[in-house]
C-alpha cells in the first residue's frame, strides 16, 4: 500500500490542491524580491569627492557648484569627475586653460567623505556607509553573505521539517524572515545590516523548503511536473515585481520593508495550509492524518476514506520505511562509477548556479536602465521555462543541458567582443544568455532526479544543492574582479558555463531509460533499460526542487 493510493481515493489533484498551490504563491513570489535585492539595495549611484575641505574662504567661495568640482576633481576619459581622487588644492587655471591642462596635476584620495548622484536612489548601502572606493568590495560581500545563510538555513531546515512538520517550521519562517527582514531595515551599522541579512537567508530556506514540500505532497505524481512549473513561474513573477518595487521605492530601508511586508498576509493565510498528511502518517499521528485527508475528500466532492485500518497499516509501513534507510554521503564516492556520477554532476550545478547568478546580478553596461533590464531579465524567463519543457523530451537531457550552457557561454564571449556603443545588439545578446541560463536551471532539477540511484538519491540532491549555493555564493565576489580587469568577470562566468556544459557531455543519457533504483543500477547497468518513465521521473522531479533550487532558496 502506497500513499498514492489514499490520494487516488479522495482526489489527487482538485481544489483542495489548487487551495494549497495559492496559499503558498504569495510567499514564493517574496523569494525572488529577497534574493536579488542587492542589484538594488547595494547599487553604487555616481559620486565624487567631498571638495568643502579646499574652501579657502576667498575666491572658490565665489565659484558656482559646477566650477568648484571643475577645480578640485579631475575627470575620467568620458568626461566624468572621477569617483575617488581630488586635487590637493583649488586648480583655478583649469577654468581658463580647459580640462586638458589637469592631466599632469598632482591627485590624492578623498579626504571628507563623497557627494552622491541621488537622481536614481535616494539611498543605497553604499551611500549610506560610504562602501565606494576602497570599501566598494564590501557592497557586493552583503550579497555573498547572504547566501551562505541560505546554504546554512538549507542544512537546518531540511533536519526541522522532518521533526516538528512543514506547517509549524514554515509558521518559524514567515516569521524570522518578518523579524530579520524588518529588522535589518532599520540597521545602523553594517556589521549589524550583515549579521541580519545572513539570519534572512536562513529563514528564507524555510519557506521554499516547506512550500514545495506541503505542495507536492498532497499531489498525485502525474500532476508533480504542474506544481514545478507553477513555483518557477511564481519565481519569474516575484522576479519581475521586483523591478517595479524598486522603482517607485528608491530608499533602501523602505524597499527591504516593502518586499517583506507580503509574508504578514501569508501569515494570516497560514491557518488555512493543512499539514502535510503523509508526513503525520510517518510520525505515526494517524488521527491527525484522518481529519486533513476528510477535510481534502470534502474539498475535492469524494468519498472520505472508508476504513481507518488503512490508515494505521500505511502508517506502519512508512515508518519501517523510514527505519530501513541507512545509506550516507559517503555512499558517493564509494564505488568508481558514483564517483564519476558525484564529481561531473557537482561540476555541472557550480556552473549553472554560478553562470545564473552571475548574470542576474549584473544588469547595467547595456544602455538600458537598470530596472528596465531587470524586468526583462525576469520577463524572459517564461518562456525560457517553457520551450525546454517542451525540448527535453525532443532532443533529450544531455543535449539539453550541455546546449543550453554551451550557448549562455558563447552569449557571454560575443558581449566581451561587441562595443559598448552598439547597446542594442548588447542587449539583446545578453537577454538571450539570461534565458538560456534559466533554461540549463530548469534542466538540471529533472535531469539530477533521473542520474542518481532511488536508495541516494536524497543524499545525492544534498550533495549538488550544496555546490550550487556554493557557486551562488561565489558569483558576486566573481562581479569584484572587474576592478583589476573590467572584463575579467565575463570571461570567469564565461568559461565557467563552456566549462560545465562541457562537462554535461560526460553525463549519461536518461531520457526513456528506466530510473536507476540501486547503486548495483549505476556500476552494472542492464542492457535492458529502455521504457517509458514519464510518470515515474515527474514523481521525483519535485524532489530537487526540494533540496537544489538556489533560485528559490
Amino acid at each position: 500500500m502506497k500513499f498514492e493510493n489514499i490520494l487516488e481515493e479522495i482526489g489527487g489533484f482538485g481544489p483542495f490542491q489548487i487551495l494549497i498551490i495559492v496559499l503558498l504563491c504569495t510567499p514564493r513570489i517574496v523569494l525572488p524580491c529577497h534574493f536579488l535585492l542587492n542589484n538594488f539595495i547595494a547599487a553604487v549611484p555616481p559620486h565624487w569627492c567631498d571638495v568643502s575641505t579646499l574652501d579657502d574662504g576667498r575666491l572658490f567661495r565665489s565659484l558656482t557648484q559646477q566650477q568648484r568640482l571643475t577645480v578640485s576633481v579631475p575627470l575620467q576619459k568620458d568626461g566624468k569627475p572621477k569617483s575617488c581622487e581630488m586635487f590637493s588644492s583649488p586648480q583655478f587655471q583649469i577654468l581658463y586653460n580647459g580640462s586638458n591642462s589637469s592631466a599632469e596635476l598632482p591627485t590624492i584620495q578623498c579626504q571628507s567623505g563623497w557627494i552622491y548622484d541621488n537622481s536614481t536612489f535616494t539611498s543605497t548601502l553604499a551611500t549610506e556607509w560610504d562602501l565606494v572606493c576602497d570599501r566598494k568590495s564590501l557592497t557586493k560581500t552583503t550579497g555573498t553573505i547572504f547566501f551562505l545563510g541560505v546554504m546554512m538555513g538549507a542544512i537546518a531546515f531540511g533536519f526541522l521539517c522532518d521533526k516538528y512538520g512543514r506547517k509549524t517550521t514554515l509558521l518559524a519562517s514567515y516569521i524570522m524572515v518578518i523579524v530579520f527582514g524588518f529588522s535589518s531595515a532599520f540597521a545602523n551599522s553594517y556589521v549589524l545590516f550583515a549579521v541580519l541579512r545572513f539570519l534572512t537567508g536562513f529563514a528564507l530556506t524555510g519557506i521554499t523548503i516547506n512550500s514545495i514540500v506541503l505542495s507536492i505532497e498532497w499531489v498525485d505524481i502525474g500532476h508533480r511536473s504542474f506544481i514545478g512549473v507553477i513555483g518557477s513561474l511564481a519565481w519569474s513573477v516575484g522576479n519581475m515585481l521586483l523591478a517595479g518595487f524598486a522603482l517607485l521605492v528608491t530608499d533602501w530601508r523602505t524597499l527591504i520593508m516593502t518586499v517583506t511586508a507580503p509574508l504578514g498576509f501569508a501569515v494570516l493565510t497560514w491557518w488555512w495550509i493543512p499539514e502535510s498528511a503523509r508526513w503525520l502518517l510517518a510520525k505515526g499521528k494517524v488521527e491527525r492524518a484522518q481529519f486533513y485527508l476528510d477535510k481534502c475528500a470534502k474539498f475535492n466532492k469524494r468519498q472520505k476514506l472508508s476504513s481507518k485500518l488503512k490508515l494505521e497499516t500505511l502508517s506502519n509501513i512508512e515508518m519501517l520505511e523510514k527505519q530501513d534507510k541507512n545509506y550516507t554521503y559517503l555512499d558517493l564516492i564509494k564505488t568508481p562509477k558514483m564517483r564519476q556520477l558525484t564529481l561531473l554532476t557537482g561540476i555541472v550545478w557550480y556552473g549553472v548556479a554560478s553562470t545564473y547568478y552571475g548574470i542576474s546580478l549584473n544588469i547595467t553596461g547595456f544602455g538600458l536602465n537598470m530596472y528596465l533590464t531587470h524586468f526583462i531579465y525576469a520577463a524572459i524567463e517564461v518562456p525560457a521555462k517553457l520551450m525546454v519543457y517542451c525540448f527535453l523530451n525532443i532532443i533529450g537531457r544531455r543535449k539539453c543541458q550541455a546546449g543550453t550552457l554551451l550557448l549562455t557561454g558563447v552569449c557571454i564571449a560575443i558581449n566581451i567582443f561587441i562595443p559598448k556603443g552598439l547597446w542594442h545588439v548588447r542587449a539583446v545578446v545578453a537577454i538571450l544568455g539570461k534565458g538560456l541560463s534559466e533554461a540549463s536551471f530548469t534542466t538540471i532539477f529533472l535531469y539530477t532526479t533521473e542520474l542518481y540511484p532511488t536508495v541516494v538519491r536524497q543524499n545525492g540532491l544534498g550533495y549538488t544543492s550544496f555546490m550550487s549555493r556554493l557557486g551562488v555564493s561565489v558569483a558576486p565576489l566573481i562581479l569584484l574582479l572587474e576592478d583589476v580587469w573590467t572584463l575579467f568577470p565575463q570571461i570567469i562566468i564565461c568559461s565557467v558555463a563552456i566549462v560545465s556544459g562541457l562537462v554535461a557531455l560526460l553525463l549519461p543519457e536518461t531520457h526513456n531509460v528506466r530510473l536507476p533504483e540501486t547503486i548495483d543500477d549505476i556500476e552494472k547497468p542492464s542492457k535492458n533499460t529502455i521504457c517509458s518513465h514519464s510518470v515515474e521521473s515527474s514523481g521525483v522531479f519535485l524532489e530537487t526542487k526540494i533540496t537544489t533550487d538556489p533560485q528559490q532558496q
